[in-house]
């Protein structure tokens, strides 16, 4: 078998130079400018004519683009310092002389995307919305505390498939209907007695179902755990921008390295329980059984956005844990050690009230009970 090529040749990076003290711009949070960490100098970033485009899935053979395996890392030339960074992220930093670099998209071997969602939180911001979430972790370690301070944090553009769908559905199932009748039985005294016992009359259905889907979001890359991902929508993207390079500037973005031919298999089963429910709405009824749907997809189109993350990684007890913050809303989900102490203590506390409350009820039932046998 052929070994595949990987690519090493240097490609274009882009740095932005600062009009006011020659320095770096980078992408400012919260605006739609660049901003010099230096001087303070701001540039706006412009879209011009450029509008975010849906790419008929039928096209997709036709554009330019080379399997995922074949990409091997890219290689950026520092327009700044001239110095090499070798990278798998389509917009990094200079190792050496910190600069911001952003891949030229049509240069990546890749998909080009055509929408960002820019950042709106600072590093500020986001470490505020950790001290809020940590404080939430009731059970965790008091040392958590520290990760709101931790420097290894990284505003990280993360790609997403976007699908749309116009779906038709036919299914095959039944109804339930309930009804009611009237058992007799022995109770356990010996006596006759009768209950209403609820039943269900099944009867076959079937039919046709349609769904229009719109913005079907699937992660595009398996660097993070794409359910710790999943966990920070939704995401408003009706705010989203036409891609342009600039608001990737100081900033990290990682490239699929999930096809989208792969990504629209996700997204259909991301819709298949969307339209189990819509059969089950149409079937009606008391109950449904749903036992075969066909559907077919109709008017397939997608398009590659990018996603604002924040991705801190603090050590704790010897062992690295990761959190995730939405760069837009502020959502934060992430893995967390548990303090064994606090559980502990939590458990006694709770065996101690419940000693209590028993201690008290025996107490006094049986204070009750002996008031009515002297009264008696």
């Amino acid at each position: 078998m052929t070994e595949p090529t990987y690519q090493r040749a240097p490609v274009s990076a882009t740095t932005y130079p600062c009009g006011g003290c020659g320095a770096r711009l980078e992408f400012a949070p919260g605006s739609t400018s660049m901003q010099c960490p230096y001087c303070g100098f701001r540039q706006e970033i412009t879209a011009g004519d450029r509008e975010i485009r849906e790419i008929a899935y039928g096209d997709l053979a036709t554009l330019p683009r080379k399997p995922v395996g074949s990409i091997g890392a890219y290689v950026f030339v520092c327009q700044r310092c001239a110095a090499r960074t070798e990278t798998n992220e389509t917009a990094s930093v200079c190792q050496f002389c910190g600069a911001p670099l952003v891949i030229d998209a049509a240069a990546s071997g890749q998909i080009v995307p055509e929408g960002v969602l820019p950042f709106a939180l600072d590093r500020a911001k986001v470490r505020d919305a950790m001290r809020t979430w940590v404080k939430s972790r009731w059970f965790a370690p008091s040392g958590l505390k520290k990760v709101s301070e931790t420097e290894s944090m990284k505003s990280t553009y993360v790609p997403h498939w976007t699908f749309d769908s116009q779906t038709v559905s036919d299914y095959r199932g039944q109804r339930g209907e309930h009804y009611w009748v009237t058992e007799t039985y022995t109770d356990s005294e010996g006596k006759s007695q009768t209950r209403r016992v609820q039943k269900t009359r099944w009867y076959p259905a079937g039919g046709t179902v349609h769904r229009a889907f719109d913005d079907v979001l699937v992660p595009a890359s398996g660097v993070l755990p794409v359910k710790k991902v999943d966990d920070l929508a939704p995401w408003p993207l009706q705010q989203a921008q036409p891609y342009q390079p600039e608001f990737l500037s100081g900033h990290y973005a990682l490239r699929y390295d999930v096809e989208p031919e792969n990504g629209f298999t996700e997204a259909r089963g991301r819709m298949a329980p969307v339209i189990e429910q819509d059969c089950r709405h149409d079937i009606g009824g008391d109950e449904q059984r749903v036992s075969s749907v066909n559907t077919r997809h109709n008017d397939v189109t997608f398009k590659l956005m990018l996603l604002p993350v924040w991705i801190a990684t603090f050590i704790y007890a010897g062992k690295n844990w990761q959190i995730l913050v939405n760069g837009l809303t502020g959502e934060v989900h992430g893995e967390r050690p548990w303090s064994r102490l606090k559980i502990a203590l939590a458990v006694i506390a709770a065996l101690i009230v419940i000693a209590v409350v028993v201690f008290f009820f025996t107490r006094h039932g049986g204070s009750s009970g002996g008031a009515g046998a002297s009264s008696g």
